[in-house]
């Protein structure tokens, strides 16, 4: 079938008993018990979540019975963005609504790694180890508002440790080990921790790598830092000699167990942690946002959107340094069990994480879209090979999962499953356009905007527009959004990162397209998008239409403007082992792309390379190329250190140079 073809194709319908059961659907009836607000459809409740906006997000704040040591005066003060205010004098604590869905003899988070087989620890045990960490940190003086760091991987000690710091209202954030040792510095720099927890190494893909000697670099790089605790994860006894005011995990586990957890009540807008941008453009943002923000988003996410109840096991794969992995940790808000992977998901095979989920009864499956794409091209079909019995969903997120990609996994993996693919950001820290419980998947499109995310495209005149594409733009505040920026003092950086195209409304920097029925379809980053002869289209429908071509695994598409003639759009490939591009290869990708997108988009010149670079999180480099092809130099295009393969840059700096008489 055609990409053009599958392209909206129904692929699954909820059934009536299904959509009863949801979270979704009880808070509906909540709503029409408690509120006398009924809603006949999905897109009906989220028209009143964004019209109504302090109805919506008052009705979130009783519907999950938010325990407030203080009450609110206002649901929101102020509506103008950047500025608005949520639930001013409302005084909480994110961490102590995690715990009080305690249930102690039940599994709170489970693990496997390369390292470690699979194992458990209880909600009895993550409440006691949470307390052993919390009271260590305030025996050390740490205080609400101090800043502590994790440099270490998706383990449980990681959780237990951002668990502890949230509890004492200090401000988390993290990085994974797998960063560069300068992007870390970069980031944490910033913010001027107090306290470092890391790990003393991890292993990838076989391969095992020394951490402790980063970790020195590291606070030789940071005057703030008063103490640093290491988790022996690679166990492989590096000495700790060089390190200064260093104690170990086990040590804090031991002398500090039997303390009880208390919870330091914080305003509503005190930051939780700190998350960084991509990086992949200069110095990242250090984007900070709030307790009572996230505490209310991520219920909304991970209860209502996610449909996650007690007895679920929420997974998705991801890293300390990505959004995904402060999602997976509110599942626990949820009081669902979570399920942590460290290591490489193609090692041995790509089969790992399908095993995985059989292992673990897993219930929803998170991943990204390149990796549902890589299974696809490998050919592995995980509904035969392992039991998935439990498995009730799958999301996708991190790029725009292509039609077939959605074909793939109701072919290959389960009949009756919910695919949710999903668009958000780093930037408020959830998905705003995505799943619903209630509503059918169709191919290559994401269901719904999110409740309470006022998502519209706007075209280039800034009006809205349906069923054409358009910039994302979010036409109201929403709690999660960041707080400021730090060391941003006049808000200058965060302003100009999203409100200076159209003043008090958010710009995201995506393609989207909002259909009649009220679906979606992400078109990828809008600063990459490719304009021919008036026609714009964003480097996800090229890729879409060539990414059924069996010897292509991976591409990348930019278009460099020339001095008065047309620009010049290469098509970078990277083929199957052994393979090469030849005339007949490239004939079938231009075919594609004339039949699938436009006659104007196909390329100039077709470009077989070794790898292309991409970050860390797996997203592919297409504004730093952009700029590297336009003349900028490399250090100046991008931050090496949030580079996942920064050696295949090196390609693209040369290529760079035979384009001066093309450009």
């Amino acid at each position: 079938m055609s990409v053009e073809k599958l392209e909206g194709k129904l692929l699954w319908e909820p059934s009536m008993l299904f959509k009863e059961k949801s979270n979704m659907k009880q808070f509906m009836n909540w709503l029409t018990e408690q509120r006398g607000q009924t809603f006949e459809t999905y897109h009906d409740l989220w028209k009143w979540s964004v019209t109504n906006i302090e109805g919506f997000w008052s009705a979130l704040w009783h519907y999950f019975d938010i325990k407030a040591y203080t009450p609110y005066e206002q649901v929101i003060k102020g509506r103008k963005m950047p500025g608005t205010k949520w639930f001013p004098g409302a005084t909480l604590n994110y961490a102590e609504h995690i715990f009080r869905n305690l249930r102690p003899s039940d599994q709170a988070v489970i693990y496997e790694s390369e390292l470690r087989s699979k194992n458990f620890i209880t909600w009895d045990e993550l409440n006691k180890q949470t307390a052993a960490v919390a009271h260590y940190l305030k025996s050390i003086g740490v205080k609400s508002g101090d800043r502590v760091v994790a440099f270490a991987s998706n383990i449980h000690e990681t959780v237990i440790a951002f668990l502890a710091s949230a509890s004492i209202g200090a401000i988390w954030s993290s990085c994974s080990p797998e960063f560069g040792i300068q992007s870390v510095i970069d980031r944490f720099k910033q913010i001027e921790p107090k306290v470092l927890f890391a790990v003393d190494g991890y292993r990838y893909g076989g391969k095992d790598f020394q951490r402790v000697h980063l970790v020195k670099q590291i606070q030789d790089q940071l005057p703030s830092l008063e103490h640093t605790i290491v988790i022996p994860y690679l166990n492989s006894s590096p000495s700790l000699q060089d390190l200064y005011n260093v104690t170990t995990w086990d040590e804090i586990i031991q002398q500090h167990h039997g303390h009880p957890l208390t919870f330091e009540p914080v305003p509503f807008d005190h930051p939780l942690w700190i998350l960084y941008s991509s990086g992949t453009t200069g110095k990242p943002k250090a984007i900070v946002q709030s307790q009572g923000g996230i505490l209310l988003e991520h219920l909304k996410l991970g209860v209502l959107h996610i449909d996650l109840k007690k007895n679920d096991r929420f997974f998705w794969y991801t890293t300390t340094g990505w959004m995904m992995w402060n999602v997976v940790v509110s599942g626990l808000l949820a009081g669902a069990t979570i399920l942590l992977y460290d290591g490489n998901p193609n090692y041995p095979n790509q089969e790992v994480l399908w095993k995985f989920a059989e292992e673990t009864s897993m219930t929803v499956f998170g991943t990204s879209a390149s990796y549902l794409n890589a299974c696809m091209k490998a050919g592995i079909k995980p509904g035969e090979t392992f039991n998935l019995q439990y498995l009730k969903s799958i999301g996708s997120t991190g790029s725009p999962l292509p039609a077939s990609g959605f074909e793939w996994v109701y072919t290959n993996v389960k009949k009756d499953i919910w695919l949710f693919s999903t668009s958000g950001g780093t930037d408020l820290c959830t998905a705003f356009v995505g799943g619903s419980p209630l509503l059918p998947v169709h191919a290559g499109q994401l269901q719904a905007r999110a409740l309470g995310a006022s998502i519209k495209a706007f075209n280039e005149n800034g009006k809205e527009v349906i069923d054409e594409i358009g910039e994302l733009v979010i036409t109201k505040p929403m709690p999660s959004m960041p707080l400021y920026f730090w060391n941003d003092e006049d808000g200058t950086r965060y302003y100009h990162s999203y409100f200076d195209i159209y003043p008090g409304i958010w710009r995201h920097g995506d393609f989207i397209k909002i259909t009649e029925k009220g679906s979606a379809i992400i078109y990828g980053r809008s600063d990459a998008t490719i304009n021919r002869g008036g026609i714009r289209m964003g480097t996800s429908e090229i890729y879409s239409a060539i990414e059924n071509i069996p010897v292509v695994l991976d591409s990348l598409v930019v278009d460099i403007p020339r001095a008065n003639e047309e620009s010049y759009m290469p098509l970078f490939v990277v083929l199957k082992e052994g393979e090469q591009l030849t005339d007949d290869i490239k004939a079938k990708i231009k075919k594609n792309i004339r039949e699938n997108c436009s006659p104007r988009h196909v390329p100039n010149e077709i470009i077989q390379v070794k790898d292309l670079p991409k970050t860390l999180n797996g997203k592919k480099l297409e504004v730093p190329i952009k700029k590297i092809l336009m003349g900028t130099p490399v250090d100046k295009a991008v931050n090496f250190g949030s580079l996942s393969n920064p050696d295949a840059l090196q390609f693209f700096v040369e290529f760079h140079k035979t384009l001066v008489n093309k450009c």
